[in-house]
């Protein structure tokens, strides 16, 4: 077999192989998600029924399949499982299927690790306006490697968007609380932005944040038409807003400029 037919054949098959590993790439986000939201410990604890709390078997935890079979249902008690878990694991699926559309070989295998990391992050901002620590570290260091391995020649513009990602948005967010009195920005916006600026470099974080602000603005005006205005008290998850954007922009590019 010559080179070039080696070469194409792991081009068809990397993609195949994420396909399979990301329904349990999910499972375990989903996990995630709802032990970091709800402050619980993520790397001991067995998974068990929300309803009668019995201990799940390993034939209840197959991604997508367990739940299909069950109806839903557990199989002790009869309760409801929540679809978060199997929609988590289709969007763990989605993101190999979307980025295989831009990229492929290493970048690939990159760019679904990104994408894992960044709906985990819109996730749990989503439901608990948090981000933690350990995801955002993660997506720093991650961002770090990555670019030390696919794009030493801008090492530098990596390192100095972590920086001045971090460093812009913690300014802003002491800004208001100093003149308002209260949280309007969280820290983890300025951590999250610094791990984004390590994968994407600091050129494309303004077009990191004005996309995160148009996706915010489609949810504020979404949020009105519904009539579920939102007050000036109300929180927004702004952390999934940026989620999204950086995916975007990973994928296709900062915005152009006229």
């Amino acid at each position: 077999m010559s080179f070039t037919a080696v070469r194409e054949a792991s081009l068809f098959a990397l993609p195949v192989i994420l396909l399979c590993v990301a329904p349990f790439i999910g499972s375990f986000l989903a996990v995630l998600v709802v032990r970091l939201a709800d402050a619980r410990p993520i790397l001991w604890g067995r998974s068990t029924c929300d309803g009668c709390g019995c201990r799940l078997r390993a034939l209840d935890l197959i991604p997508l399949v367990s739940w299909a079979a069950s109806g839903g249902r557990c199989r002790h008690c009869g309760g409801r499982i929540s679809p978060f878990y199997p929609l988590v694991e289709l969007a763990a699926v989605g993101v190999v299927f979307w980025a295989a559309t831009e990229t492929s070989g290493v970048v690939l295998v990159a760019s679904c690790a990104l994408g894992w990391t960044l709906l985990a992050l819109a996730l749990i901002d989503w439901r608990a306006f948090l981000l933690p620590d350990t995801l955002t570290v993660w997506l720093a260091l991650s961002g770090a490697a990555v670019a030390y391995a696919l794009d030493r020649a801008n090492f530098v513009d990596h390192v100095l968007g972590a920086i001045g990602g971090f460093l812009v948005f913690a300014a802003i967010a002491l800004a208001y609380r100093a003149l308002r009195g209260r949280v309007g920005l969280g820290l983890g916006d300025a951590k999250l932005l610094a791990g984004v600026g390590a994968w994407l470099t600091w050129q494309a974080l303004p077009s990191v944040v004005l996309v995160g602000a148009a996706i915010g603005l489609g949810y504020v005006l979404a949020r009105a038409v519904t009539g579920q205005a939102l007050r000036a008290t109300d929180r927004i998850p702004f952390g999934t807003f940026l989620a999204a954007a950086a995916w975007l922009v990973w994928l296709y590019g900062p915005l152009a400029v006229a």
